[in-house]
């Protein structure tokens, strides 16, 4: 039954391969990441999934190193933060402009070190139905100021954010 079950995890994960990962575009003043996978699970679970980042999150990009840390509070002016014990500190990654459950998650602010620069980036995660699953797809526009060009920095951004797209469809389907 065990294997069953991994099997089963191994198609939905294979049908959640991005069907489009890429930089639509990137310039000196910004660039647009966009990524779009089909996930054999609904709206609704991938939504849970979603909105808890602590089981999909990769830890290489955190303060704290542990998922427990990182909330989503899927509101118009909710936070998507972490804690960091060590320090009794805590870090808002994107303040949350738009939530609609089940259909559109959109949140303002800037990842990681695009904090300390003057940028401001939009990430929009959509979900609609696709037969028995979902259609996801997420876009991440950032521009202003980036020493050196954003144009530099956004392949950088994109393996990040196509990993984090991965580890979401990951766990949506299990």
């Amino acid at each position: 039954m065990r294997q069953t079950n991994s099997i089963s995890v191994l198609a939905a994960v294979a049908l959640a391969a991005p069907a489009v990962a890429e930089v639509r575009q990137a310039e000196p003043g910004g660039f647009v990441l966009a990524y779009k996978a089909t996930i054999a699970a609904p709206p609704a679970k991938v939504w849970d999934a979603l909105i808890e980042p602590g089981r999909w999150w990769n830890m290489d990009h955190s303060y704290s190193g542990d998922g427990a840390n990182l909330t989503l509070d899927a509101r118009a002016g909710g936070c998507f933060c972490e804690k960091v014990p060590k320090d009794g500190g805590s870090v808002e990654h994107m303040r949350v402009v738009q939530a609609r459950p089940g259909s559109l998650l959109r949140l303002s602010g800037g990842l990681g070190p695009f904090q300390a620069m003057a940028v401001s980036g939009a990430m929009s995660w959509e979900l609609k139905p696709a037969g028995r699953g979902t259609e996801l797809s997420m876009s991440y526009a950032v521009g202003g100021y980036v020493p050196g060009g954003a144009q530099a920095i956004a392949p950088m951004v994109d393996q990040v954010l196509a990993d984090q797209f991965r580890r979401l469809a990951e766990a949506a389907a299990k």
